[in-house]
C-alpha cells in the first residue's frame, strides 16, 4: 500500500505503507494575532476511516536525547492520536498485529510544533519517540484508560525491527532503566 493523501474537512490525511497508520496535518488559520487549528474533530476523523472514541489525554515534556519506548499495553490495547506542541520528536509506530502482513514493521514520522502533524497509531501497535530538540513536550489521545500492570515494550535498539533513529552522533541518549531492559520482538512470537 504506498502513500496517499486526502483532505477531510479540515485535515489532510496520509496513509503509509503500514496499514492503519495515519499522518495528519491540520489546517492552520494564521492571521495578525497568531494561529489557530482544530487539533481534533470527530466528524473530520471518522470521514478518513479514524472512528474511535478517546478516553483520556496525557501530556510529557523530555528534554533532547530522551528516547521513551518502544511500549505497548498487552489486554488493553489504545488507538493513540499523537503530536508535538513545542519542540521535535521522531515518533516510531511498530506493527504487533497477529495475521497481520506487515507485523515487526517499523513507521516513523518527524512530529514538530512547526509542521504540526499529528500521528494515528491503532491499537497493537508498539510506540516510542526520540526528543530531538532542547526540550519536547508531546500531548496525546488514547481510547483506553492507562492500566499500570498491562505495560509491554521492545527494545528500542532491536535489529530484529531495525529502526532507523535519526540520532546524531553528538547527541547522548537518555533511557529509562526498564525501557533498557525490554527484549526483542523475537520474545513475541509464539
Amino acid at each position: 500500500m504506498g502513500k496517499e493523501k486526502k483532505k477531510m474537512g479540515k485535515i489532510t490525511v496520509e496513509t503509509c505503507e503500514i496499514e492503519g497508520l495515519k499522518v495528519i496535518t491540520p489546517t492552520v488559520f494564521p492571521d495578525e494575532r497568531g494561529y489557530f487549528m482544530e487539533t481534533y474533530n470527530y466528524n473530520d476523523f471518522k470521514e478518513a476511516g479514524i472512528d474511535v472514541t478517546f478516553v483520556q489525554d496525557n501530556q510529557s515534556c523530555s528534554k533532547k536525547g530522551v528516547l521513551r519506548g518502544l511500549h505497548f499495553q498487552i489486554n488493553y490495547p489504545q488507538d493513540k492520536l499523537v503530536r508535538v506542541v513545542k519542540g521535535e520528536v521522531f515518533d516510531v509506530a511498530v506493527d504487533l498485529r497477529e495475521g497481520s502482513k506487515t507485523y515487526g514493521k517499523w513507521f516513523g514520522v518527524l512530529l514538530t510544533e512547526e509542521n504540526k502533524k499529528q500521528f494515528f497509531i491503532p491499537k497493537n501497535f508498539a510506540h516510542g519517540f526520540v526528543v530531538l530538540s532542547d526540550v519536547a513536550e508531546f500531548a496525546y489521545k488514547c481510547t483506553d484508560f492507562y492500566h499500570p500492570n498491562d505495560e509491554g515494550g521492545l527494545a528500542y535498539n532491536d535489529p530484529e525491527i531495525g529502526v532507523d533513529w535519526p540520532i546524531p552522533e553528538d547527541m547522548e541518549l537518555i533511557i529509562s532503566e526498564k525501557d533498557q531492559k525490554w527484549p526483542g520482538i523475537s520474545s513475541l512470537k509464539k
